[in-house]
């Protein structure tokens, strides 16, 4: 009687775990992730990129603000130049950024920028060490640069600094 037990025990077990109807299938093919444009490329704002704290290397785009320039007759421009942007990279994000979760691998402070475009893509010249820089900090330097000069985060960037060349290299977001 004992066995007539633990076959009945065993019985609804065994008929959930042989299927329920669900077939196995291939793995599907989607295509390339989507991608957002978060702002548009005109003098309303600067496309910075900082990293997630949520993971160790992911960028997030970050639109701050255009400052603004005195042109004359009391009219005013939008200061959004591939050398502005860098220097607003180099700043950090600020403290709503911080609080949002945003930081930079980028170290902190004023940094002398110099943004040429060539038949190669976007030349970056700073006044730092660059070789040692995470690959992180590197794409935040890159996709800032490619976004700020170009409006094409596929251009290609190469950084110049005071210890030797990185790139060029793309944009990986």
């Amino acid at each position: 009687m004992r066995g007539g037990r633990v076959l009945g025990a065993l019985l609804p077990v065994l008929l959930l775990t042989t299927g329920c109807g669900i077939r196995a299938t291939d793995v599907v093919e989607a295509g390339e992730p989507a991608t957002v444009e978060v702002a548009p490329a005109d003098q309303l704002g600067t496309l910075l990129y900082f990293v997630s704290s949520s993971s160790a290397s992911r960028l997030m785009p970050v639109v701050r603000k255009s400052r603004t320039l005195q042109v004359g007759d009391g009219e005013e421009a939008g200061s959004t130049g591939a050398p502005d942007a860098l220097s607003l990279l180099f700043l950090g994000p600020t403290r709503t950024e911080r609080d949002s979760g945003l930081r930079s691998e980028l170290p902190t402070g004023r940094t002398r920028v110099a943004v040429e475009l060539n038949a190669d893509g976007v030349r970056v010249t700073v006044d730092m060490p660059v070789t040692g820089l995470s690959q992180a900090a590197r794409q935040q330097l890159i996709c800032t640069a490619a976004r700020a000069r170009t409006a094409d985060r596929s251009e290609a960037v190469t950084v110049k600094g005071t210890d030797g060349v990185i790139g060029p290299a793309h944009c990986s977001v």
